[in-house]
Formats: C-alpha cells, sequence, structure tokens
C-alpha cells in the first residue's frame, strides 16, 4: 500500500544529537492505525520511502499527536538538499502487509 504526501521537515533536538522529521498526514496515519499490520518497537511500522531520487527502508513511529513520523537520514538530506522547515514531497510504501 502506497501513501503520497507532503510534510514540512522538523528538528528534534536530543541530549545527543539532532534528529530531523516528516510527518505522514492525520487522515493517512488513521488509516495506517486501522491496518492489522505487524508492529515493531515502539509502536513502529516498516516502510520504503521514495523522496526525489532517493529510496530507502525505514520504519515510522507513532507520535502523540496521532501522526507517524518518519525519521530523515542525514545522508538522504544532504543528497537531497534538505534543511528544517523544508516541505518536501515524498511516497511510503508500507511493508510486511499480509
Amino acid at each position: 500500500m502506497r501513501y503520497e504526501f507532503s510534510s514540512e521537515v522538523t528538528r528534534w533536538n536530543s541530549r545527543d544529537d539532532n534528529w530531523y522529521f516528516a510527518h505522514v498526514p492525520p487522515q493517512e496515519s488513521e488509516e495506517v492505525r486501522a491496518l492489522p499490520l505487524p508492529r515493531r518497537g515502539f509502536g513502529s511500522l516498516r516502510v520504503r520511502v521514495t523522496l526525489g531520487s532517493t529510496t530507502w527502508t525505514t520504519s515510522i513511529f507513532p507520535d502523540r499527536d496521532g501522526r507517524y513520523s518518519l525519521p530523515l537520514k542525514r545522508e538522504v538530506r544532504r543528497r537531497e538538499a534538505i534543511d528544517p522547515g523544508d516541505v518536501i514531497a515524498l511516497a511510503i510504501d508500507l511493508l510486511d502487509l499480509a
């Protein structure tokens, strides 16, 4: 199952590093949450992400506001010239579908 959407890139400052995220919109997050998919640690789900010319496998994580958050690796941000506050278009394919 594929979802295509745009998201603002946000930065979360942890104690030891900066983490950057895109966010699955509320409606799509609600649809994903309703699917009978195997959940992993922290309620995460495996996904394949396509952003510009870059595709990689990672996980999305439920966050406090009901959306899923997608971590953006440093290498991906560098390759695609992404900064905090940018609005990016991406696609996620849910893995582990029965």
